[in-house]
């Protein structure tokens, strides 16, 4: 009810009676200045009384009936300005408005009109760059996809053929010295079994690369919890295991994590030679520190940066700087490899908003 009486109709009929009671106190005080100055006999105290409540009946009726008619157009105009703005609410950007007369309020419609356009360009605009971007993300998907077949057949020819080759010329030399001299057959046997073991291993480093890069559905903890168990099975590292459960990041964020977690098992797998890795994943303050470490031979990192090797190393840091992160690794011949990264949690407020 308090609503309806400050509508803009309440507020034309306030106006005219505001005006009706201006209009009685200026007639009384003229009937009065007359009756006290020149005192004519028709002017009487009752004449005036009545002269005013007949102007109050008939002013109150034409306030409420100029205040309903004056107030009518205004009021249809401006429900045709609310509707509009409902329909740009609701996505129907090719709502128009036109008023035939020449006022604000048709300026008003004007300028709702120009907004439509504008709001219905944009809206083009926004679906034609969503789809670039999504043939874009098509088209990176499969360079990338690509990139990572031609790696994987790089080490496979770099490191498990050749080792397959060697095994193979190992057995056959190891074939025909075995009835001529057993003690140099069985010393070839044993490096049959270190390359086999070798290559194994090897492999089992490239399948890394094939598991999926989802979590499918997991949280990144236990994604990493899994995937050291399946690789405990498969192989005789050792892992000290110091993982919290990390709350606050993006799936697309955990996505990478997780891959620069595979690609450094990889690489311990592969080229470390290791008997114990170290993974400890811990929130502070805002940041996640992920620490990942071996026992390995270690390397020097300035001969890294020019060998074709260092491939994986160059991904990490990639990945981890595509979602804010800080990357960074140390390493010595003979004692081991240490890679550190703190990946800033913040990026879950960018991404989904407060």
């Amino acid at each position: 009810m308090l609503k309806q009486l400050n509508s803009i109709r309440y507020m034309y009929i306030r106006s005219h009676l505001y005006g009706l009671t201006l209009n009685i106190f200026i007639l009384l005080a003229v009937f009065l200045s007359i009756y006290v100055w020149f005192q004519p006999q028709w002017l009487t105290a009752g004449a005036i009384l009545f002269f005013i409540l007949i102007y109050v009946v008939i002013g109150f009726v034409m306030a409420l009936y100029a205040g309903f008619r004056s107030s009518g157009d205004l009021k249809k105009r401006i429900d045709y300005i609310s509707t509009m703005i409902t329909q740009f609410s609701l996505g129907e950007l090719s709502s128009r408005i036109y008023f035939s007369e020449n006022d604000e309020i048709a300026d008003l419609g004007d300028e709702l009109n120009g907004l439509g356009e504008k709001l219905d360009q944009q809206r083009k605009s926004l679906l034609k760059l969503a789809n670039e971007k999504s043939d874009l993300a098509r088209s990176a998907h499969k360079a990338a996809t690509i990139e990572e077949r031609q790696r994987l057949a790089r080490d496979l020819h770099d490191a498990v053929s050749q080792q397959l080759f060697a095994l193979s010329m190992m057995a056959q030399a190891c074939e025909r010295s075995f009835d001529q001299n057993q003690s140099q057959a069985k010393e070839q046997l044993h490096e049959i079994t270190q390359m086999a073991l070798q290559a194994q291993t090897e492999m089992r480093a490239l399948l890394l690369h094939l598991r999926p890069v989802h979590l499918s559905g997991d949280t990144l903890s236990e994604g990493i919890i899994k995937l050291i168990e399946e690789l405990k099975q498969k192989c005789k590292l050792e892992f000290k295991l110091d993982i919290q459960n990390v709350q606050g990041l993006p799936q697309s964020t955990e996505e990478q994590v997780f891959r620069v977690v595979q690609e450094a098992l990889s690489n311990i797998l592969r080229h470390a030679n290791a008997g114990e890795a170290s993974i400890e994943m811990v929130p502070y303050q805002g940041e996640v520190f992920l620490h990942i470490s071996d026992n390995g031979t270690g390397f020097q990192i300035e001969e890294k940066k020019s060998n074709k090797t260092s491939y994986g190393l160059k991904t990490m840091r990639e990945r981890c700087e595509e979602i804010g992160g800080d990357f960074k690794i140390r390493s010595r011949v003979g004692e081991g490899t240490y890679i550190e990264m703190r990946i800033p949690m913040q990026t879950q407020l960018e991404e989904g908003g407060p």
